[in-house]
């Protein structure tokens, strides 16, 4: 007997990021010496804190359920750390902790998006939120972004694609795959446009030149904050995220995640403690780094021929033009990976918008970007 699958599994598209992820390990597996500035991981450690912390909580037995909003410490930590980082107050019980930030994200679509409802996204965007929004049964609607505008999400032109059924505005702020920033009018003005506003802030604390962070915390009732410790403590696999949510967001939102996850990881949740008390080291170190990197690889990729029209303010990610080459953003990054052995990832994983463009990320070594570069110069000669 044979059977259909959701349409909604039909709408997921493929997180290209994933993809070439993949075959570059098939490759290395057969034996080729991969250079992978494909996926947003930190090649550092996570504070030795933070993985002290685990190990003692794994000895000591914390290995069940805890509240499924998270433990209480860890709660009232991360308000204390935003309060620190963008001097509003946060009560601890406006916080959900979760498996990871995109845990937290389906959370708030689920919250907030019924079937045929629209959600408002900055093109280019992260590959996975309109997989987020389909998920939700919801439709995304996009509203392009410029490089000459530094990615500012234009308030004007998400009003104009506002309806009745618009549910959600999301930003991003540093952004994936931009690293733009968005200043504190604009978030400022999307707050005040009558829908809810999703600021995913995952990046934020990893910025350069001066710039600053505006965090979307206290614009609005009607704001939800993503946020967790994957990038700013190189914590990817510990998978600890959360949303900062409206008071009276929280219910629905436990009970949806009582169902979905129980609950974050009782030992994991202990790491997250430590690092938000223990992590800063870790964190200037990488952004020093990072900063060191991000002029490397700038530097480098003009003379091969590609464009930057705007430099990164944040993240760790160059999002560059690579039409020289050819339009076909993911027959380019695919067979990069083929012949010169070097995995990016394919501008057209973040929407149409980012087709003819290459985004490679500075979190790898620096040795590991001088050889992309040699091979890439080889390459494309």
């Amino acid at each position: 007997m044979s059977f259909g699958y959701s349409r909604r599994a039909d709408l997921a598209e493929p997180f290209l990021a994933m993809e070439v992820m993949e075959r570059a390990l098939e490759l290395e597996r057969g034996g080729a010496d991969i250079v992978h500035l494909e996926v947003g991981e930190p090649d550092f450690p996570a504070p030795p804190a933070a993985v002290e912390a685990c190990q003692q909580a794994l000895a000591r037995g914390e290995t069940g359920y805890t509240d499924s909003r998270g433990l209480a410490e860890l709660r009232e930590a991360i308000a204390a750390d935003h309060r620190r980082r963008s001097g509003v107050e946060v009560d601890p019980d406006r916080v959900i902790v979760t498996g990871g930030t995109s845990p937290a994200m389906l959370l708030v679509f689920l919250l907030l998006v019924e079937p045929g409802d629209e959600v408002v996204l900055a093109a280019p965007h992260y590959p996975c939120y309109p997989n987020f929004v389909h998920v939700a049964g919801g439709v995304p609607v996009y509203v392009e972004t410029r490089a000459e505008d530094g990615y500012r999400l234009d308030p004007d032109e998400v009003r104009a694609a506002l309806t009745p059924r618009t549910r959600a505005i999301v930003v991003a702020s540093p952004a994936n795959p931009t690293g733009a920033i968005q200043d504190a009018e604009t978030l400022a003005a999307l707050a005040n446009l009558g829908v809810p506003l999703v600021s995913d802030e995952i990046y934020d604390g990893l910025v350069y030149d001066e710039h600053r962070v505006t965090s979307a915390l206290g614009l609005g009732e009607d704001v939800f904050v993503l946020d967790g410790f994957s990038k700013r403590y190189a914590m990817t696999g510990f998978r600890l995220g959360y949303v900062v949510a409206p008071e009276r967001a929280i219910r629905p939102l436990q009970t949806l995640g009582q169902s979905l996850f129980i609950s974050a990881s009782h030992f994991v949740q202990r790491a997250g403690i430590a690092a938000l008390a223990h992590g800063e080291p870790t964190l200037r170190e990488m952004r020093s780094a990072y900063a060191r990197r991000r002029r490397l690889l700038l530097d480098g990729l003009a003379p091969i021929g590609f464009s930057v029209p705007t430099p990164p303010a944040g993240a760790f990610y160059v999002f560059a033009n690579a039409r020289r080459f050819g339009d076909d953003s993911r027959s380019l990054a695919f067979d990069l990976l083929e012949r010169a052995h070097v995995a990016v990832t394919p501008g057209i994983d973040f929407g149409q918008a980012g087709e003819g463009f290459l985004r490679f990320s500075y979190a790898a070594s620096d040795d590991a970007i001088a050889r992309a570069l040699q091979r890439l110069g080889e390459a494309l000669s």
